[in-house]
């Protein structure tokens, strides 16, 4: 295949002898990357060897990648050769068990009492209630319960709120869509870190809002390449993830939160928190919680959070704390346009285990579960790179550099052997995906395929020779 591509390439120069060979280099790179034909991590031929294959000088197949280097299609690093960037695309959607694979999913307890809670629960909503009324349309955003029952679980990371400026939505993607749908109107960008949500992409792909991938570090994105974007006068918000965030597990330390929000007023910026694993962390009573971008800028900030990443994926509900009763009157009427309304069963049945304290004990069983899993993440991968919340289901395994190998590759050969893998490409805003895979701890996996899957991964890293197909 890769014979037939380069054969191509030279038919195309001898088509096009007017235009300069190491600019065809470039357009032919570009094309590959629209077309599909390269994947981001792809590596191309030595300099050499493609200079022969295209009967062309060595110093103008070296032009050619200077310029695809400058159009931004290519990197290069010394002894390793040169790789594709190309256009990084976010998960496809596939049904059944492997999409499950390439998402984050919490951990089901596997305790008895916990079930039992929870049927328990939905008999009593429907045993002790009309269940027509369930079966209507309903004004968007939540009735009186339900509201109370949003503001309850968002009090965990909010200060007392007014009903009004407090949506019910159909869960935070939903939500994105709501918010991307409202704020893109400005016709500005959405400002994001280098590494997001895929969920986001595709969004923000379907709706073409652009994203502007923000440099970052190691505290995430950072506070002078965000006031240069809003100096360009074409922000249109900031997207954020500050708590356990997917997929590198960072939480945002306070200095850069206080620093962001700075900006972000300076210039009138709102700000979409996406604190969908916020109810994960576990405080001792000497700590206190890191304040959220909606109590240090709450006339800006969009506060996103829901039940989906801390009970479980299928209750697809979420809970909006807006900038004021106006804002959220904008969004529920995007909303509604968009998904009618949320459903009152999914409610009904999310109010009643907040209020019979089901949803507070299901999360103690997730967090303490995943306290377990990271503990034995922490036994089987201590020899190697990696980032971890002690209270998160997921974490970020850096491959070794070594070993040249394509994270997409890898993440798929890990994901035929059960483990759940995402490569960085999905994830990747600025075309320069890291050597890096998410791996999720949770999902309907027992605790001892976990750290069989975690024994998987660690001998892959520890006798790479075994996994040789994976290699570039």
């Amino acid at each position: 295949m890769v014979q037939r591509i380069y054969e191509r390439w030279l038919q195309s120069l001898r088509q096009h002898p007017q235009r300069p060979a190491y600019l065809m280099i470039a357009d032919l790179i570009g094309d590959g990357i629209n077309t599909g034909e390269f994947q981001a991590r792809d590596r191309l031929p030595p300099l050499r060897d493609l200079a022969v294959a295209l009967e062309l000088n060595y110093t103008t197949v070296t032009r050619g990648y200077a310029e695809a280097r400058k159009r931004g299609l290519i990197d290069s690093r010394p002894g390793m050769g040169s790789f594709i960037r190309g256009k990084v695309p976010a998960i496809p959607l596939n049904g059944g068990s492997s999409y499950e694979m390439t998402m984050n999913s919490p951990i089901e307890p596997e305790m008895p009492d916990i079930a039992e809670m929870l049927r328990q629960g939905a008999i009593s909503l429907f045993t002790q209630n009309d269940p027509f009324p369930l079966l209507r349309y309903q004004d968007f955003g939540g009735g009186t319960a339900d509201k109370d029952a949003a503001m309850q679980w968002l009090g965990k990371r909010l200060p007392p709120m007014n009903s009004d400026e407090v949506l019910v939505c159909p869960g935070i993607h939903s939500a994105l869509v709501g918010l991307l749908t409202l704020l893109g109107r400005k016709g500005g960008s959405i400002c994001v870190g280098n590494l997001v949500y895929p969920g986001l992409k595709a969004i923000a792909t379907q709706l073409g809002v652009p994203l502007h991938a923000l440099d970052c570090d190691n505290d995430g994105p950072t506070p002078r390449s965000f006031e240069n974007q809003c100096q360009a006068g074409s922000v249109s918000a900031l997207y954020l993830n500050p708590t356990i965030h997917n997929p590198t597990t960072l939480t945002m330390p306070l200095r850069r939160r206080e620093s962001l929000a700075d900006v972000a007023l300076r210039y009138s910026i709102p700000i979409i928190e996406d604190d969908a694993y916020a109810a994960l962390p576990q405080l001792t009573a000497y700590q206190h919680p890191i304040p959220t971008f909606a109590e240090l800028i709450p006339e800006l900030t969009w506060y996103l959070t829901g039940l989906s990443k801390c009970f479980g994926a299928g209750l697809r509900i979420a809970y909006i704390k807006g900038p004021g009763k106006r804002s959220v009157q904008l969004l529920a009427g995007a909303l509604r346009a968009l998904t009618v309304m949320s459903s009152p069963i999914t409610n009904a049945l999310a109010t009643q285990w907040i209020s019979d304290g089901t949803a507070d004990k299901v999360l103690q069983s997730i967090r303490s579960e995943a306290q377990v899993r990271q503990r034995l993440a922490a036994q089987h991968l201590h020899k190697f790179s990696y980032r971890a919340d002690a209270d998160g289901f997921h974490l970020w395994l850096i491959l070794p550099r070594q070993y040249g190998w394509n994270p997409s590759d890898v993440a798929v050969k890990l994901r035929e052997q059960g483990v759940s893998a995402v490569s960085s490409a999905a994830f990747s805003t600025d075309n320069n995906p890291p050597d890096a895979l998410r791996l999720c701890l949770g999902g309907s996996n027992s605790r001892i395929l976990c750290e069989e899957n975690l024994i998987v991964v660690a001998d892959m890293l520890e006798y790479p020779a075994h996994f040789s197909s994976v290699a570039l």
